[in-house]
């Protein structure tokens, strides 16, 4: 059956309980077994929504002394302080859990001149993800943040208190493991800048996928397929600038079989799209949600072999595994449907965010 996912934004940008997502994500929790679950919320952070906000594991206080040093190397440091948590006797041997908002320095501005803000970001979570320090950067988008650990997910929300929350857009994730551990920072969501992605199922193409991201300075120390697909849709989307239907048809193109009885101008553009992403492409069963502050993405693996369902209701719109996730907080949908194999479903933000 495997991991379970949901996700809920709000067409308007209204702000609502992350009460919610728990709510839905609990809903599927036969499909979990407790070693993960997690959330990504946006909007979340309204007095801080100009700086980068960095959720980060530390394994002892020593991890984080050294991690310190490090961001204030790049960084001035707006605030930092403690998740809040509340006590769940289900969540035992957590890590310290630690928040910062943070601007880009004037001095690493001048150091890094040819590079954007997202890309000085960008380097300062791969060097200390992927180092010796015992810190994992889980988050570093603006106005959004992941919350993740070893447990159910609905006993995760409940821990990190997001019923105190209120945001535009929340995805989830229960997890069963079946290649990697149970451990806080392997827990879905996987984050990079504004991104975040839930996956239910499996890539097996991870290997490939791997190397070609490292060919473009992207570190993947959590070891996870999941960890990839999101990098791919920071690659294809921020560094390469391409549209999203383009990015998609790189990640989920259409068979070669299916190709070959296109029209010419078409059977041409796809076949080079496989010649010149042809690491990028991702294989294996899944479902995913994505989402990157202005829009949540849903799809599954070409023929479709783990389910996901979209519906909407007024301005909200949701996906999730199961039906029953759904109908949870929204009981009678205006629509409701099957995410169909080789289509990719948008549900974006209209006007100014509230």
């Amino acid at each position: 059956m495997g991991c379970s996912i949901a996700g809920v934004i709000d067409g308007n940008g209204s702000l609502f309980s992350g009460d919610e997502i728990i709510r839905s994500i609990q809903k599927m929790f036969l499909r979990a077994n407790g070693l993960g679950g997690g959330f990504a919320g946006y909007g979340i952070y309204p007095e801080n929504k100009n700086d980068f906000c960095f959720h980060v594991i530390y394994k002892d206080d020593k991890s984080k002394d050294i991690t310190d040093a490090i961001l204030k190397l790049d960084f001035d440091v707006v605030k930092s302080e403690p998740i809040p948590t509340k006590s769940i006797k289900e969540i035992i041997n957590r890590p310290i859990l630690w928040r910062y908002f943070l601007q880009v320095s004037d001095s690493a501005k001048r150091q890094f001149y040819d590079l954007t803000e997202e890309e000085i970001v960008m380097r300062v979570v791969m060097k200390i993800n992927s180092g010796s320090y015992g810190s994992f950067i889980i988050s570093s988008g603006k106005n959004m943040g992941i919350f993740k650990g070893v447990g159910y997910a609905s006993e995760i929300g409940r821990f990190f208190r997001l019923e105190e929350y209120s945001g535009y857009c929340w995805i989830a994730h229960d997890r069963f493991p079946t290649n990697t551990p149970g451990w806080w920072a392997g827990a879905h969501p996987f984050g990079l800048l504004n991104f975040s992605l839930v996956h239910n199922g499996e890539i097996s193409s991870y290997g490939i996928n791997k190397r070609y991201l490292e060919e473009f300075g992207y570190q993947l120390p959590l070891r996870t397929d999941s960890e990839a697909i999101l990098y791919l849709f920071d690659l294809l989307l921020r560094k390469h600038s391409l549209p999203l239907e383009i990015a998609y048809k790189i990640l989920c193109p259409p068979l070669w079989h299916d190709i070959d009885i296109m029209p010419a101008p078409a059977r041409e553009f796809y076949k080079k799209l496989r010649v010149v992403y042809s690491g990028a492409l991702i294989n294996g069963p899944s479902a995913i949600i994505v989402a990157d502050g202005k829009r949540m993405c849903g799809f599954t693996d070409r023929i479709k072999l783990r389910p996901l369902i979209h519906a909407a209701c007024g301005s909200k719109h949701y996906l999730a595994s199961e039906e029953c996730a759904i109908r949870e907080i929204c009981p009678v949908p205006d629509e409701l449907s099957f995410v169909k194999s080789g289509e990719l479903t948008v549900c974006g933000i209209k006007g100014k965010i509230k």
